[in-house]
């Protein structure tokens, strides 16, 4: 999961590194066209969605992603062959459209396969790939650059040498990776039945093959999971066009080798702030909505203090770069810092949140799709708001106002799964009947029919 989640990012990332070294000179883009060369991919995985939605929860979930896998490597390596903006763009659609499964499934398989207090920990692992990826990609690109014995254009070479890996990961990933501890051929019987018995103790029947219109009505009509739509749509309200933070460097006037190793170091710090997270969590592993809180104040100061942050010095400028992502029409001279790196942390922990508060095949899948779906929305319109240099007025007012709105809607998430709670202790000490207080339980401990956190009032939420 973590090598395929470090092939994701490097993919998207990888539109920056290409376009340091001569993408839009080669395909004669306009910087309006190298803009949507980046959104576009986000309309084709928000236009995903929703047939992946259904299919995630139609169709053996492992064998689902690793088939999905092997297509978008194929696509990333046809990015080597456009001559114009049209083709590209038209690839990079496909490949946006064919990466859409991967995020919501992983937060699926993340609830199949640990249970509550372990998630964070385990989605904090695959998402750290971010920023591993764009530490190693930075040097994967510099090392191609170099090469003098290239016939092509050293950003096409890029885009086929990360689509062979994320073909034979797809193919790996589509045999060796289980549905389910059932299926999970590197356990022996013993460990299967402890790791079932497990996941017993949280309730989770593990992954099915179903679609239940009836789980999708209950999801349409829960508070909560609206709320980890809006998660979805906040937190990434203020996120950058991650395509511009290597061409920002380079029109300082670095080489184009200078640019991938000033590049490199931003990976770095936001590993480690997503562990400083991950780490708070650890330390306080009830308090996830509060740690969500505390994450959240410092971009949002930084964002308030960008109205009069002075960007002259260019290594400041280098730096800022490490600590934030910029949004930058590409050929300005500005750059403009308003995302703490730490939204990666706070991204890992809300997400953690969607895979401990949701139960049943469907609505599973529908939650985590709606989180995404928030996801690519935000990032197809955030970056249209930061085209008025030098000040990008709209951009930071959007972005401090969305900071403030995610603020009250981690509160108001806290709230609701305490005020659930508390009902259900109180329906269990009054000794009311409950039809799936009782519920069957398999050969394996695991309850026999696919039920909802709604229906199993056995069920806690985690806040």
């Amino acid at each position: 999961m973590c090598f395929v989640f470090f092939l994701q990012y490097l993919d998207k990332q990888s539109l920056s590194y290409a376009g340091v070294f001569g993408l839009i000179e080669d395909l004669d883009m306009t910087s309006s066209q190298y803009s949507w060369s980046s959104s576009i991919f986000y309309v084709g995985q928000l236009v995903s969605e929703y047939p992946f939605i259904y299919l995630m929860s139609r169709l053996p979930l492992t064998k689902f992603v690793g088939a999905t896998v092997i297509v978008w490597g194929i696509i990333c390596m046809c990015l080597a062959a456009p001559q114009s903006f049209a083709g590209f763009a038209a690839v990079r659609f496909l490949l946006g459209f064919s990466e859409g499964a991967v995020s919501p499934a992983f937060v699926t398989i993340t609830s199949i396969w640990y249970r509550n207090k372990e998630h964070n920990l385990r989605t904090a692992l695959w998402i750290s790939m971010n920023g591993l990826a764009q530490v190693l990609g930075c040097f994967l690109m510099y090392g191609i650059g170099k090469s003098n014995f290239l016939t092509i254009a050293p950003w096409r070479v890029l885009f086929i040498i990360c689509g062979a890996i994320t073909v034979a990961a797809g193919v790996a990933f589509f045999f060796l990776m289980p549905n389910g501890p059932k299926d999970a051929w590197f356990l022996n019987a013993r460990e299967r039945e402890v790791l079932s018995l497990r996941m017993a103790q949280d309730r989770d029947g593990g992954d099915k093959a179903s679609f239940s219109l009836v789980q999708l009505k209950e999801t349409l009509m829960d508070p909560k999971a609206w709320v980890i739509f809006w998660f979805g749509v906040l937190v990434c309200m203020q996120s950058p066009v991650l395509t511009f933070a290597s061409l920002v460097i380079k029109s300082i006037g670095y080489t184009k080798l200078e640019t991938m190793l000033y590049t490199a170091p931003s990976g770095a710090v936001q590993i480690v702030l997503l562990w400083i997270g991950a780490g708070l969590v650890h330390i306080f592993p009830n308090q996830r909505t509060l740690i969500v809180l505390a994450l959240i104040i410092p971009p949002l100061i930084g964002t308030v203090f960008l109205m009069k942050l002075d960007v002259a010095a260019q290594w400041g400028l280098i730096v800022a770069s490490w600590l934030v992502w910029p949004s930058l029409t590409y050929g300005e001279s500005l750059l403009t810092p308003f995302q703490a790196s730490c939204i990666t942390a706070s991204m890992t922990i809300l997400l953690s949140l969607a895979a401990s508060n949701f139960k049943g095949n469907t609505k599973r899948a529908v939650v985590n799709g709606m989180f995404f779906i928030g996801y690519c929305a935000a990032c197809i319109t955030s970056p249209q708001l930061w085209t008025h240099s030098p000040r990008y007025t709209e951009g930071v007012i959007t972005s401090i106002v969305t900071w403030c709105l995610l603020f009250v809607t981690v509160i108001f998430f806290r709230f609701l799964c305490i005020w659930d709670n508390k009902q259900r202790d109180t329906q269990a000490t009054s000794h009311e009947s409950f039809v799936d207080n009782h519920l069957e339980l398999d050969e394996n401990g695991l309850p026999e029919s696919d039920v909802t956190d709604k229906q199993d009032r056995n069920f806690r939420y985690v806040w």
